[in-house]
């Protein structure tokens, strides 16, 4: 499973190390999370549901779903998709909710209380370049990431950026991810989760007096930690979107991100043949992608009647010999504990499908490429309002053109904000970070003319058709808030 060869990659790996799951000796290299470990082993089935004892595998690959949860040296639920591998620990799948075992002498943790002037959730594309701009015009930062990896999106993708030159157009997103990661490095604090949201008044050193304060709670290495920051800017990303159809929970139904992850993070083959749902932008380029890392692309079926990304992307596979089938969408996964096979059917102009015409095909890995939903807990729980925009993913925060929600001194950026592509998530974090810099009384001159570029060149970034639905969505936003603020 493990890739030995890659036109593009060159895959470091670290240590070997040894780890127990289920009793059984697993091999693991330092720096790959357990779940990753355990996929290159031949393992895919991590737990099973809470009601009807479903196997469930490997699907985000970024923390954000509950499929990888197993239980790691007596503690359950533990998201080992997003936790690296040690040598030496005890893994257990886990059937239902977990069970936490009583201890006769449980320690106390102390609560370290840490402060800073922009505290930054993600560090991915937006998060990371909000973090170098804060930087860069003086400013306090700290950028918290449960992942073990900083670069959120772009540590996967190998494919060039378009664009200008000052958009990175030509780079591939993994050398970016390097880029961004080494000019922040010092102020990225990864595997720290951000496990609440507090608005309470409470004191800080140098909280402005027109802002009240926010806290966070971070977990770290077993740790609490109370975080004051007098802005916050998330930039949490998305989550992968599901799609119904039987069996759609087997073992071996993977988010592309995920496998992207898989073949391009941790150089291992998501399995041997793959159905590709979805011929937008992602879909293709993953499709891409596995070709890459050996692995064959049975077909990409799109519901659509039309390919939705760029044709360059879709020409690229079709001269490898993959179909694209449009009009087609996935009726059923086969298999008993993982995918065996897939069934798909095609459509008819009202999306039904068309008796007759299923086709079978013998599969071990089903990917879906059919959109992305802003991750919005955070702002949910920090007080901000949410609004449904179809164009930007689904529910995102009312923001204006600064990127600061209907709460003050929190911002929103890069996905979390609307679903959008890397390059426009990271001029959302550039206009996020002046926008505080702004508001505490940091923009100088020469901040100010970068802010005026960044609106430029994000503003470019959505013309043309391709960026019609985000350019919409955001003008729907700005008009509410704007209207929230006229109705007060």
């Amino acid at each position: 499973m493990r890739i030995t060869e890659h036109p593009l990659l060159e895959f470091k790996r670290g240590r070997k190390i040894y780890f127990t799951f289920d009793g059984k000796k697993i091999p693991a290299h330092e720096g790959e999370s357990i779940a990753a470990a355990l996929h290159a082993a031949g393992i895919k089935v991590l737990k099973r549901s809470v009601l009807h004892s479903r196997p469930r595998g490997f699907f985000c690959a970024i923390g954000k779903c509950a499929s990888c949860m197993m239980t790691v040296n007596g503690v359950p639920n533990v998201k080992t998709c997003v936790t690296l591998a040690e040598d030496g620990l005890v893994v257990t799948s886990q059937v239902g909710k977990g069970r936490l075992e009583s201890r006769e002498n449980p320690q106390s943790v102390l609560i370290k209380k840490m402060n800073t002037q922009i505290a930054i959730v993600g560090a991915g594309p937006a998060g990371l370049t909000a973090a170098v701009t804060a930087q860069k015009y003086g400013a306090s930062v700290l950028v918290i990431d449960e992942n073990p990896h900083a670069g959120g999106q772009l540590v996967k993708q190998t494919h060039k950026f378009f664009g200008s030159s000052r958009e990175r157009a030509g780079t591939r997103g993994t050398h970016i991810a390097t880029i961004l990661h080494e000019e922040a490095r010092e102020v990225v604090m990864l595997q720290a989760a951000v496990i609440g949201y507090y608005s309470d008044e409470i004191p800080h050193p140098t909280r402005t007096p027109e802002c009240a304060g926010h806290l966070l709670a971070l977990k770290k290495d077993g740790a609490l930690i109370e975080l004051t920051a007098e802005r916050i800017i998330v930039a949490t990303g998305a989550s992968e979107r599901m799609l119904l159809f039987e069996n759609n929970d087997l073992p071996g139904v993977y988010g592309a991100g995920a496998v992207q992850t898989l073949m391009n993070v941790y150089g291992i083959r998501p399995g041997k043949r793959v159905l590709m749902v979805g011929a937008g932008n992602v879909g293709l380029i993953v499709a891409y992608q596995l070709l890459q890392a050996g692995v064959e692309v049975a077909a990409v079926v799109e519901a659509l009647p039309h390919i939705g990304g760029y044709h360059v992307h879709a020409a690229k596979i079709r001269r490898c010999g993959v179909p694209i089938n449009t009009s087609t969408s996935i009726k059923k996964a086969l298999g008993e504990d993982c995918v065996t096979g897939a069934v798909t059917v095609s459509l008819d102009e009202k999306w039904n499908p068309v008796p007759g015409t299923e086709k079978e095909y013998e599969v071990d890995v089903i990917c879906l490429a059919v959109g992305l939903s802003p991750s919005v807990e955070l702002f949910h729980q920090a007080g901000c309002t949410l609004t449904y925009v179809p164009e930007l993913g689904g529910h995102v925060p009312l923001h204006d053109a600064g990127l600061e929600t209907t709460v003050q001194g929190v911002y929103a950026a890069g996905d979390a904000a609307g679903i959008g592509e890397a390059n426009t998530a990271m001029m959302e974090g550039k206009i996020a970070a002046l926008s505080c810099l702004e508001s505490l009384g940091l923009l100088t001159g020469e901040a100010e003319q970068e802010r005026g570029q960044a609106h430029e060149e994000l503003g470019m970034l959505r013309s043309g058709p391709f960026g019609e639905r985000a350019r919409q969505g955001k003008e729907t936003v700005f008009a509410r808030k704007e209207g929230l603020h006229v109705n007060k």
